[in-house]
């Protein structure tokens, strides 16, 4: 069992941008593919997302960076967005963790609610946002994601 007592969510550096793209690449050609909006934000994270008003969030441990997550300002909504673990962190709570901190963050921030779009075929995923109370809206048919096939926010 890998130790995550010293974990820390981490605010966006510049440095760790190729460990924002492989987290969500990995978990996106596992179980979909990089659409051409993935590869735009993914490629580009500094540009797409924090020089957008938009937040990046890295899980470190020690040196190593296990997992990330962004809220991307989408003008009228921030959305809940890019979020991976490293497979062999995966079942530790870093997931929670970071869902938790951007949580805890809109607060502080102001914001009235948190989007995210996902797929149900991401079981863990949909019940981790459930657990920690997002509640599913209707998904409107114009998204950024081929692979959306459920919207979810949560009040804050």
């Amino acid at each position: 069992m890998l130790k995550v007592g010293n974990l820390e969510i981490i605010n966006f550096d510049e440095k760790y941008t190729q460990y924002f793209y492989d987290l969500n690449a990995e978990w996106l050609n596992k179980h979909f593919y990089i659409e051409p909006y993935d590869e735009m934000v993914l490629s580009n994270p500094k540009k797409f997302i924090i020089d957008n008003n938009g937040y990046i969030f890295f899980a470190k441990i020690d040196d190593k960076i296990v997992g990330v997550v962004s809220l991307i300002n989408q003008k009228t909504f921030y959305e809940l967005s890019k979020m991976a673990v490293s497979p062999e962190y995966r079942g530790l709570q870093i997931g929670e963790k970071l869902v938790k901190s951007c949580m805890d963050f809109g607060k502080k921030k102001n914001w009235n609610e948190i989007i995210l779009y996902s797929n149900t075929k991401l079981a863990p995923a949909i019940n981790l946002y459930k657990k920690l109370g997002f509640v599913e809206v209707p998904l409107e048919v114009e998204n950024n994601y081929e692979r959306a096939n459920i919207k979810m926010k949560i009040e804050l």
